[in-house]
């Protein structure tokens, strides 16, 4: 009689255990679905995924990763890592959120102070770059095989400790689980308990794969977003930013610009002569020079400034915080690119070769706001235009 009034206690006790453990999974799905529905930013989309699976409140993994497929380069990217980088930090976190007693919905808003400065296991993961072939690694394989992953014991770890990414990540227990959305492998997550040690239950790894597979769908939605909106605020010819989509970067440079207190420069160019090769080689062909200095301009530039199509055979580079000097020899290397390369048919141009033209004003230095730091440089580049052309011209007050 006592055993069975025991058994059943027992019985009980286990029931009531199930129920509060799927009652806490269902409050965490419902927080980090609400956060996740608050939001198509795809990086904002990642930390609350992230912060979700590592946060006390949430699945408790010491640390987590994800990346996302590349599909063009058939390979898995590193997106986003959250977690300490050593056992100090991760015992001085902690306290500190137990100290602030602060709850999933506080550690999700913290994504503003997150942009200003990633951690280190931030900058390993967003270094990593995987194929998506069979001899790559776990995180290949959980891509192509679209199913989890669990490595914690010696016999798997084996079969891994020649994986240069979990090498880098320093991990060894770990799991990892694929990103879905609608049947498509999007992503990975990898996530550890590096620093407590805490082993990783087949109850976390259900959980987690549950998470996963409604991530996967908000990053899905958010790169769709992000894409229809690329779009709209790209020109159709050239693949640049549009004339509308210019003038709001511009607007936002200057604001950070001000904020930072810093300078920016603003390029304005125009293909010198552009009527008359159009007129000479047809409009084909002049569509085709368009995006060819488009990409020049691009690839020159390097990554320093946001280039746009202004309109017609008109372009710009923003350069957020370079001064008047700097920014005139970016100019000038932007030229040069344009002068040396190989156009097709530019013989028929006056000068035997197509060729750009300059203007070039500065923040704050000529102007403090939008309208007057482009009518500056427009002014700048009818001077260049007027003086012999093929030359970049600096507005400088008198």
């Amino acid at each position: 009689m006592l055993y069975e009034v025991s058994l059943a206690a027992m019985e009980k006790k286990n029931v009531q255990e199930i129920l509060d453990r799927i009652r806490a999974e269902l409050s965490i799905f419902y927080e980090i679905g609400n956060a996740m529905r608050s939001t198509l930013n795809l990086e904002e989309i990642l930390f609350i995924i992230l912060t979700g699976v590592t946060s006390h409140a949430g699945l408790g993994f010491n640390r987590a990763m994800l990346f996302l497929v590349n599909e063009q380069e058939d390979a898995l990217e590193g997106k986003m890592g959250i977690g300490p980088h050593s056992v100090e930090e991760a015992g001085l976190i902690w306290d500190r959120i137990t100290s602030q007693q602060m709850s999933l919905e506080d550690l999700i808003s913290a994504y503003t102070f997150y942009k200003k400065g990633g951690s280190e296991l931030d900058k390993a993961v967003r270094s990593i770059k995987v194929p998506l072939r069979e001899d790559a690694g776990v995180l290949a394989m959980t891509a192509l095989e679209g199913m989890s992953f669990e490595i914690t014991t010696d016999e798997t770890r084996r079969k891994t400790e020649n994986d240069p990414v979990l090498r880098c990540l320093r991990t060894e227990h770990f799991v990892t689980v694929p990103l879905k959305a609608k049947d498509k492998v999007v992503g990975v997550i990898l996530a550890d308990n590096l620093f407590t040690k805490k082993t990783i239950l087949k109850d976390d790894i259900r959980t987690l794969t549950m998470f996963a597979n409604h991530a996967g769908l908000a990053i899905e939605n958010s790169r769709l977003y992000e894409q229809t909106v690329y779009e709209s605020n790209t020109d159709t010819l050239t693949r640049l930013w549009n004339h509308g989509y210019f003038q709001f970067l511009l607007t936002e440079e200057l604001k950070k610009a001000y904020e930072s207190r810093s300078s920016l420069s603003l390029v304005m160019f125009d293909i010198d002569n552009f009527k008359n090769y159009n007129d000479s080689m047809g409009h084909q062909m002049g569509d085709q020079i368009l995006r060819e200095v488009a990409r020049i301009l691009k690839t020159t530039c390097d990554g320093k400034g946001s280039v746009a199509r202004y309109g017609g055979e008109e372009f710009t580079v923003i350069l957020p915080n370079l001064g008047k000097n700097t920014a005139q020899e970016t100019a000038e290397n932007l030229r040069k690119a344009i002068e040396g390369y190989p156009f097709k048919g530019q013989e028929v141009q006056p000068t035997k070769n197509l060729t750009i033209s300059a203007g070039l004003s500065t923040y704050p230095e000529d102007a403090l706001d939008k309208e007057r730091l482009i009518y500056l440089a427009d002014m700048a580049l009818y001077e260049a235009k007027r003086t012999g052309k093929n030359k970049v011209c600096v507005y400088r007050s008198k």
